[in-house]
């Protein structure tokens, strides 16, 4: 088969596009078929092997996977003798390590059925981003009808999910983003929009019950300020300068600042659950979330795909064609 693949850590440079063994399905697997994979920034990060606390889990010297990707949309090809619950032919969607691939191996936990009318493309961009998104705002915010949202980094792939997450749940969203997506985030059911390019939130006047934060390169200060006396902060993302940690020093001091604060404080990994993919797919489905994608590549121009994602400044979604038309 054709994969996108790497031997070594590094830039997008070190990608190379050329087959590999199609994988055998052993007793717990399913096999499936990749129709679509959508890109994030997950993906840079196993490609560069930052922070270098990743590798502890990737590899210490070299990838254990030489094949990219985790993002899968795709038809079962087959399953193990152990397997329940899925047969050859089911469209699914879910999380594959491999999935740039003609053909990737997961669990059955990590996937469900994509649901009728709900195409492959809207079905690979769903999985890692909106389940970051869904525990945001059901779980770890508990965002109830009424409330006033602040989503930072809306113009994102979880970002833009949050929005939409937040107010299928009933609340007041304010999305923070860049000119170039204040219209499509205005589209997604935000009810003000602030262009950080020319408006600062901190500086607004007003306190949000929930900021969900996509980006987590603001104060401590600007986003205390910015919250209901009660409110909470869940912090998704954050500066990517640090090497060997990455954002996890910026994250224990903000824990800690919120120790002496009435506000909480939430930070989390998003967890791979086939109940909240169900979830996903069935507001797919009826049309109260949906994927933005922003640009399509085939398997071969997966690099230029993860490159973009590099820049840190990738809008909505970017998929991977893999079976093209």
């Amino acid at each position: 088969m054709k994969a996108v693949v790497r031997d070594t850590y590094g830039s997008p440079d070190v990608i190379e596009f050329r087959d590999m063994p199609k994988p055998e399905p052993g007793d717990d697997d399913v096999l499936i078929r990749v129709h679509t994979a959508s890109v994030n920034p997950y993906d840079w990060h196993y490609l560069t092997g930052t922070p270098y606390m990743l590798r502890l889990m990737a590899g210490v010297r070299r990838p254990r996977v030489p094949v990219l990707g985790a993002d899968v949309a795709g038809v079962v090809e087959a399953v193990g003798s152990q397997v329940g619950g899925f047969a050859p032919g089911d469209r699914v969607f879910g999380i594959a390590r491999g999935s740039f691939a003609e053909w990737t191996l997961t669990r059955p936990q990590s996937i469900a059925a994509i649901p009728d009318g709900v195409g492959f493309d809207v079905a690979a961009a769903l999985p890692i981003a909106g389940l970051t998104a869904l525990q945001a705002v059901r779980d770890h915010a508990a965002v109830e009808s009424g409330q006033s949202v602040l989503v930072i980094g809306a113009g994102g792939g979880v970002g833009m999910y949050a929005v939409q997450l937040a107010v299928a749940r009933g609340a007041a969203v304010t999305g923070v983003c860049s000119t170039r997506n204040v219209e499509v985030v205005k589209s997604l059911g935000a009810e003000r929009v602030i262009d950080y390019t020319g408006e600062d939130f901190a500086a607004v006047g007003q306190k949000w019950d929930v900021i969900v934060d996509a980006v987590g390169d603001r104060s401590f200060t600007d986003v205390h300020r910015s919250l209901t006396p009660e409110g909470v902060y869940v912090m998704l993302s954050g500066p990517k300068s640090g090497k060997l940690i990455g954002p996890l020093r910026r994250t224990l001091a903000r824990r800690a600042r919120f120790l002496f604060s009435s506000q909480r404080f939430a930070n989390f990994i998003a967890a791979t659950s086939p109940d909240d993919l169900a979830e996903l797919g069935a507001l797919a489905e009826s049309g109260r979330v949906r994927s933005v994608i922003d640009t399509r590549h085939p398997l071969a121009d997966t690099a230029s795909a993860i490159r973009k994602i590099g820049t840190g400044h990738a809008r909505a979604k970017t998929v991977v064609d893999v079976i093209e038309g």
